[in-house]
């Protein structure tokens, strides 16, 4: 009868995950790497394919960058995804839809060694920038994301043929599908793409300017807050040692931790992030639709070439964060007492929620079901999409939303004023770690758009965190 029983709440969660991720379409996405340049590629690989099942990779190219210009490694990507195959029969007793790794070994694929524009043009065409070419003509009408880690001449090369072999509808057709996010200018081709297809969806900290980057809120060590989950002590624990071969798999960080993840954090479905919206934010950042100030921008000491952009692109976008810190007594969750503002907090104020994510999924390659932690089912009663006139107050309940392991469950209600139209602060009441919550929309004179955030937490271990994003359309009165 234990083991029936066992059963039935395994059944009942793996039903409760697929209904919570049901009508959500998984983005499909061809990885542009330049693996062994540094390390963190392979860590963002061994991260990516914890997620395989909830993101569609469509390809995983092998690369040339900046730092990594006359070679390209498929055989560092194979190593990774045999690993990944070891623990795959296991990560399915979490979560259905994870492919088998002889499917993700035929995705492995190769650009030219050769450096940004040096392998752009006629006769430069690869496995790679084919393949690219191949997966935008299937009958797919999703957006091809291009998650590029390294340099982006595969892309680029791509568009040269598309652009020389297609008719002016077809190569519309094909280039309107494609997105772009791609981890700083590594190689020259970056600013080339912009300025000869200035219709292409592209998110991009311009520049080799690390520093100033808002990918780089992922590793970034912040002072006023606690940086323990993306310390070493933090990897050696949760990731690289005792977890099975796909984090044996897992290396020391060298530069920066995990600099590519940034790449394809928004695709994860999570009931936060919107790809297709960076100006919403989500794991990935948080990105404004404009042309970055040049005067502003600063050389990151590689040679690739820095230069004015021609159009507006999605690029960094401030944030003002003040972290919620858990309270000894009284309220559980309170406002901490110290703000941030800046592009990295675009991303890293979500932090600690996608490490934790990430930790647990790692559990999964090696524990039973019963022994691992599962998010949350965040639930509302109402829609999350609504319209309220100016000053009229509505109530949000999540006293629904469940938890597959049967955790006792956490609330908080913030709202997001640089997501939406509205750009002060409306209340989520003194008590916004309730289950429900009362607002009042704000007082307007044209409509404006409100984003509220529901950010439910378990007590599992690692604590997991789910969202819902509801976006209120506040009319005049």
């Amino acid at each position: 009868m234990k083991n029936w029983f066992t059963l039935v709440v395994v059944c009942l969660s793996l039903l409760s995950s697929g209904t919570y991720a049901k009508g959500v379409e998984k983005h499909r996405v061809i990885i542009l790497t330049d693996i062994e340049a540094d390390p963190d590629d392979t860590q963002s690989l061994v991260r990516l394919f914890l997620y395989a099942n909830e993101i569609d990779i469509k390809g995983i190219v092998a690369t040339t960058s900046v730092w990594h210009k006359n070679s390209v490694e498929p055989e560092s990507i194979i190593k990774v995804i045999n690993a990944y195959g070891e623990v795959q029969p296991n990560l399915t007793k979490h979560k259905t839809g994870y492919p088998k790794a002889k499917q993700l070994l035929k995705l492995v694929k190769s650009g030219l060694p050769k450096y940004g524009m040096l392998g752009v043009g006629d006769g430069h065409d690869s496995e790679g920038s084919d393949w690219i070419i191949q997966e935008l003509e299937k009958k797919d009408q999703r957006p091809l994301w291009i998650s590029t880690w390294g340099g982006v001449n595969t892309l680029a090369q791509a568009l040269h043929t598309i652009r020389k072999t297609k008719s002016a509808s077809e190569a519309k057709a094909l280039i309107d599908k494609i997105r772009v996010y791609t981890i700083s200018d590594q190689d020259d081709s970056g600013i080339w793409i912009r300025d000869n297809f200035p219709s292409l969806f592209y998110i991009v900290s311009p520049g080799d300017d690390y520093d100033s980057a808002t990918w780089t809120g992922i590793n970034s060590v912040i002072d006023g807050i606690d940086n323990s989950s993306i310390s070493n002590k933090w990897f050696a624990q949760n990731i690289q040692q005792g977890h099975g071969p796909l984090g044996a798999r897992y290396p020391d960080v060298a530069w920066g931790v995990e600099g590519d993840t940034p790449a394809f954090l928004s695709l994860i479905p999570n009931g936060l992030n919107h790809a297709e919206k960076p100006n919403w934010g989500g794991w990935g950042g948080r990105y404004e639709l404009s042309i970055p100030d040049f005067s502003k921008t600063k050389e990151g000491g590689s040679d690739v070439i820095i230069a004015p952009e021609t159009r507006a692109i999605w690029t960094d976008a401030n944030d003002k964060f003040t972290p919620y810190v858990q309270g000894e007594y009284g309220r559980a969750t309170v406002p901490g007492k110290q703000s941030f503002e800046g592009y990295k907090e675009t991303l890293w104020r979500w932090r600690d929620d996608f490490q934790n994510d990430f930790a647990a999924r790692m559990d999964w390659t090696t524990q039973s079901y019963q022994q691992a932690n599962h998010a949350p089912v965040p639930v509302l009663k109402s829609a999350d999409h609504f319209t309220v006139k100016s000053g009229q107050g509505f109530p949000l309940d999540a006293s629904a939303s469940t938890d597959p392991d049967g955790d006792n469950l956490s609330f908080i209600w913030f709202d997001y004023p640089e997501a939406g139209t509205y750009k002060k602060a409306v209340s989520t009441g003194a008590a916004n770690n309730a289950h429900a919550i009362y607002v009042t929309a704000p007082e307007v004179t044209e409509t404006q758009t409100v984003h509220i955030i529901l950010k439910v937490t378990d007590k599992g271990s690692p604590a997991l965190s789910s969202y819902k994003r509801i976006v209120v359309t506040v009319e005049p009165q």
